[in-house]
């Protein structure tokens, strides 16, 4: 009776074991999932909300935007939750800081950081471009002036 338990109990233990082994490939395994999210979405999307908090906390009078409605317009006040745009010669609008989009251009300045990196990256990858006179036809005293009779 007492060979009967202890040969029960034995496999018990080995499949404990290896169920314990399963247990820290499953853990493993989560573990790469979890650091492989925070790489692939949740660090660019902290780094995005941060580069947009800044840029809706550097907007300026003068400034011109594009709001996520699509509305382009130049700043005319600032204020602490909302902006002023004008969009027409007579109309203005004033926008939540959060519904501007991006900033166009700046005032005195060419463009935004974003588009000169874009335009030093062009640069750098085309070549100069030379430019070609193309021939202007001349066309005769007499053609033009039977195109004033007609």
């Amino acid at each position: 009776m007492l060979s009967l338990i202890s040969a029960m109990a034995a496999p018990e233990t080995a499949g404990s074991a290896g169920s314990t082994g399963s247990m820290m490939t499953t853990f493993v395994t989560f573990g790469l999932i979890i650091v492989i999210f925070y790489f692939l979405i949740i660090r660019p999307q902290k780094k995005r909300d941060k580069e947009t908090k800044e840029m809706l906390s550097s907007i300026k009078k003068g400034d011109k935007v594009v709001s996520i409605g699509g509305i382009h317009g130049t700043v005319l006040a600032v204020k602490e939750t909302t902006v002023v745009v004008k969009v027409d010669d007579n109309t203005r609008m004033e926008f939540s800081r959060n519904a501007i989009s991006s900033i166009v251009n700046r005032k005195g300045d060419g463009a935004t950081s974003s588009s000169k990196k874009k335009n030093k990256k062009e640069e750098q990858v085309t070549a100069p471009e030379k430019s070609v006179e193309t021939p202007v036809e001349e066309v005769p005293a007499e053609a033009e002036a039977e195109k004033k009779d007609k």
